[in-house]
């Protein structure tokens, strides 16, 4: 029988945002929470509590070289980010060896002009390569110094079940408030059963992820490859094996260019290259897609348990967040477009959502999750939606049918009623 784990965390209190504390008990780790009731602001509010962590924005720092070590992630945390999420990190980092150039970008524009607004961009970069236990360090040391600011640490390990067990164990002794587990990273290291080897084979997920819940006493995301048929199958296993949420989506897997000069692939590492992982405002309307599938799934089978939601995938603006949000999302994901517009970034984003908001007369991130989720259905019931609204114009439709059936009693009335039908 497995045994009870217990883990209790209180957060002093934050300047900005309520009191929360949190308690967590295996096997379920999300626990309770206790919230000081705050005086109504002007601005919508924008906090949110997911899997019982209290987060004064839904604006989450993405795993990626955004989160590579303490200084970018304490400058995270200053500029008001939400949480911040790590770069990936594994037991034995000098197994990790990255190449340069690492990235490549897509602009739009003639013949990818080098002055378009980038609008794709590659990585074929792997998970962090510094040792863990200078990531521990680091990690330690953010907490110490922002014990109410929600730090979550991606990890990745092989298929070795010891392995995932020391990972978590040694992880958790720095205080960090949650796990995103990299089951999706689309490039390097497939040999080893890492990334997305995990997140394209149910079978292997089901299993890796039972070895993790069984271990973690804080609550756990998966962390969804879009490089499958359906999103949904992985997500499902995730969720039936513990976790408290996912997480979606990882990069595309892309070639992005050839160069017509040197007929060499980009990004160039010594004349060659390898696919990696797209990203940026092209995959939008990608990660939207996967999104509501996920949503909806979650919606269907879940609507009973308190699972989450991270969206991911080309978010530069309020809007395209509130568009993740209004699909279900708790929180959402920005790493390319920190990459390319900074850490001050979040403050538009803040501003933009905001004011979104406020056209809609909303005064809190509940009051429009998920409100546009109902309004997806099949090809079929769209055909039949319309036939049904064509007929009811029919009957209801007022005017003169054709210009034959004129009276001659003012034309003009008489044209513009036949032309407003």
């Amino acid at each position: 029988m497995e045994s009870l784990r217990f883990s209790a965390h209180v957060s002093t209190p934050a300047p900005d945002f309520p009191v929360t504390r949190r308690a967590v008990l295996a096997p379920n780790r999300i626990g309770f929470r206790v919230s000081a009731q705050s005086e109504a602001a002007a601005e919508p509010d924008l906090s949110v509590t997911v899997n019982g962590l209290k987060m004064p924005n839904p604006f989450v720092i993405g795993s990626g070289p955004p989160g590579t070590n303490y200084t970018v992630m304490k400058r995270a945390f200053n500029e008001g980010w939400g949480a911040v999420i790590a770069k990936t990190v594994s037991l034995d980092s000098s197994k990790v060896v990255n190449v340069t150039p690492r990235y490549a970008r897509l602009r739009a524009g003639a013949n990818g002009s080098p002055k378009g607004q980038i609008i794709g961009w590659q990585n074929i970069e792997l998970i962090s390569d510094r040792p863990l236990e200078t990531m521990l360090k680091e990690f330690k040391q953010l907490k110490e110094e922002y014990p109410d600011r929600i730090l979550i640490a991606s990890i990745m390990e092989e298929y070795n079940k010891a392995a995932w067990e020391e990972l978590i164990d040694r992880v958790e002794q720095t205080g960090i408030d949650a796990f995103e587990i990299n089951f999706s990273c689309p490039h390097g290291m497939p040999e080893r059963k890492m990334g997305a080897a995990v997140g394209q084979d149910c079978a292997l997920l089901e299993e890796v992820c039972g070895w993790i819940n069984a271990k973690a006493t804080v609550p756990v995301w998966a962390k969804m490859t879009p490089n499958i048929t359906d999103i949904t199958q992985p997500a499902r296993v995730s969720l039936q094996a513990g976790c408290e949420g996912v997480a979606a989506i990882n990069t595309i897997m892309s070639v992005m260019g050839i160069n017509l000069d040197t007929l060499r692939p980009e990004p160039c590492v010594e004349g060659y290259s390898t696919p990696g992982g797209y990203s940026a405002k092209a995959v939008h309307p990608i990660a939207l897609a996967k999104v509501m599938s996920i949503a909806q799934m979650m919606k269907k089978e879940f609507a009973d348990k308190d699972l989450s939601l991270s969206a991911i995938g080309g978010v530069e603006t309020g809007n395209d967040a509130a568009e993740f949000i209004l699909l279900g999302a708790n929180t959402v994901q920005v790493c390319t477009g920190v990459m390319m517009h900074g850490y001050g970034l979040v403050k538009t984003l803040c501003s933009e959502l905001q004011e979104f908001m406020k056209k809609h007369n909303f005064s809190s991130i509940e009051d429009f999750r998920g409100a546009s989720l109902d309004y997806f259905t099949t090809h079929m019931d769209l055909v039949a939606r319309q036939q049904e609204a064509i007929r009811e114009r029919k009957a209801t439709k007022k005017g003169l049918q054709s210009d034959r059936d004129w009276t001659g009693d003012g034309f003009v009335k008489e044209s513009e009623s036949m032309v407003s039908n």
